[in-house]
């Protein structure tokens, strides 16, 4: 029987923990007006937090949903203040719980992991192995069984009141992908699988976290049980071998795996490569012994400038904003061989000073 974890309420709804994940959520956010609006009232918010928690009269507010398009089209939930505040309270807590369970072979969402050090273990792989497996899952937010998640949870937290609170915030999420996902049945589903509690808002600290929950089942598969060497970053994963032969039979397993988790692997994007191919993972085309940007990143990249290049003239936007945009896509591409792509580009797209300044 796996180790569980009782009484962890009163450490997450206490005073102590609720301030310092008020510090985490706002970390980055202070300007913003709720954030601010919270901060006026800080003390009183936090202990109507903890109060409500601890009397149960604690519930989620509504979303405020928009879609980005880059780099792929995909629907923003963004919860309350006062919400985030409690996903980082629970985090902090449960956090600590899973992380010791969790495979070194998964980077998104982790204290000194990230992109960049999945692109540098992928490519180490990538000069050890000919062959390269790229799976990725369809539609992976929008297709999260709270079921499945609640039953993985439950295995480590014994503690009635956080596992409630973890079905509370789920709940709160309930439908919002709904338009995004299409509807898959698996073995033994019956007439009421459509109806299945399904979906976590992409842009919650707790849907990050639980999706390494969720996909820790894959790494136990691929590590433990395979032992094949890997490397996922949420629901992109690339598995490394010596033959064609043992990619296609993690393959078949990765599926079977899948469906446990109610999940299925995107069938175009699911296939395997020669390392001599390369492979595209976490915005980079990785090679053996060099790496791209993805073009699709180039491109995305280009048009925001000019973007910003409107605002900016415009007086829309601070050049306080646009530098920091820029800085943050030459420190994304410096960790590819970029110094020439970054040159032309920057001298094809100077920013001029505002008409009239």
């Amino acid at each position: 029987m796996p180790k569980s974890y009782n009484h962890l309420f009163p450490q997450l709804a206490s005073f102590a923990n609720l301030h310092a994940a008020w510090e985490a959520a706002r970390r980055g956010k202070r300007r913003r007006p709720d954030v601010a609006a919270f901060e006026r009232h800080l003390e009183v918010n936090l202990l109507q937090l903890e109060q409500q928690l601890l009397d149960g009269s604690y519930r989620p507010g509504r979303y405020r949903s928009f879609f980005i398009r880059e780099p792929k089209r995909r629907k923003i939930s963004a919860a309350p203040f006062r919400d985030r505040v409690v996903h980082h309270a629970l985090v902090q807590v449960i956090g600590p719980i899973f992380e010791a369970r969790f495979s070194a072979a998964s980077y998104a969402c982790r204290v000194g992991k990230g992109t960049h050090r999945a692109a540098d273990q992928a490519q180490t792989l990538l000069r050890r192995y000919p062959y390269v497996l790229k799976a990725d899952v369809a539609q992976f937010f929008p297709s999260i069984d709270h079921g499945v998640l609640a039953g993985l949870l439950a295995r480590h937290i014994a503690c009635r009141r956080t596992l409630d609170l973890c079905r509370r915030i789920m709940s709160s999420g309930d439908g919002i992908l709904a338009s995004e996902y299409t509807l898959r049945l698996f073995p033994g589903d019956d007439l009421f699988a459509a109806l299945r509690p399904r979906g976590l808002p992409i842009g919650n600290l707790t849907s990050q976290f639980w999706a390494n929950v969720y996909l820790n089942r894959v790494d136990t598969l691929l590590q433990r049980e395979l032992r094949l060497p890997h490397v996922r970053y949420c629901d992109d994963i690339l598995v490394f071998a010596d033959t064609k032969a043992t990619l296609h039979a993690a393959l078949a397993a990765l599926h079977e795996q899948a469906a446990h988790l109610r999940l299925t692997l995107h069938s175009v994007k699911t296939r395997l490569y020669t390392a001599d191919e390369g492979v595209e993972f976490v915005g980079y085309r990785l090679f053996r012994d060099h790496r791209r940007l993805r073009r699709g990143n180039v491109r995305l990249f280009v048009r925001r400038l000019r973007r910003q290049q409107r605002a900016y003239q415009s007086g829309q936007i601070a050049a306080t904003q646009v530098r920091a945009s820029l800085q943050s896509w030459i420190a994304h591409a410096k960790h590819a061989d970029t110094y020439r792509l970054r040159s032309r580009l920057l001298r094809a797209h100077p920013f001029a000073a505002r008409h009239g300044v």
